[in-house]
């Protein structure tokens, strides 16, 4: 499958860092650094614009070291870029640390997965089939 984009920023486009890597990483294309103050979020652009086959969505996540050693998410996450989109990519950083975070241009900021998806016809019913797990969620299991 090969995917149309335009690369508007000043950076390579987005690749697979290994073999069997699930995601291609997004850099912020920025003009000067943008800082991120503790639960403050922000629109981070990255010059890319892209043509998806029907039928599929990139989905935006968030990178593990950032949250990991920063707290830095994706808002929205997965935030999803449908097939028909062909405005830029962007992403919705928000900052869970406890410390200011300075984005600066061409920083990795969240990982994109190029994932097929269906759109199901809805149908209205009464009863629903019957499971073991019947209406049982958020930790019934106790596991």
């Amino acid at each position: 499958m090969e995917i149309r984009i335009i690369n508007g920023s000043h950076h390579a486009l987005p690749r697979y860092e290994t073999s069997q890597s699930a995601g291609m990483d997004l850099r912020a294309n920025l003009d000067e650094p943008v800082t991120l103050m503790p639960m403050q979020r922000k629109l981070i652009p990255t010059g890319l614009r892209m043509a998806l086959p029907i039928g599929f969505e990139a989905q935006v996540r968030p990178r593990s070291g950032l949250a990991l050693k920063h707290g830095i998410t994706v808002l929205n996450t997965p935030g999803t870029i449908d097939a028909d989109y062909r405005g830029e990519v962007c992403v919705i950083l928000i900052n869970l640390g406890q410390e200011p975070f300075v984005i600066n241009d061409g920083e990795r900021i969240a990982q994109m997965v190029i994932a097929r998806h269906e759109q199901p016809e809805l149908v209205a019913v009464e009863v629903l089939d019957e499971t073991e797990r019947g209406e049982g969620g958020f930790g019934h299991t106790g596991v």
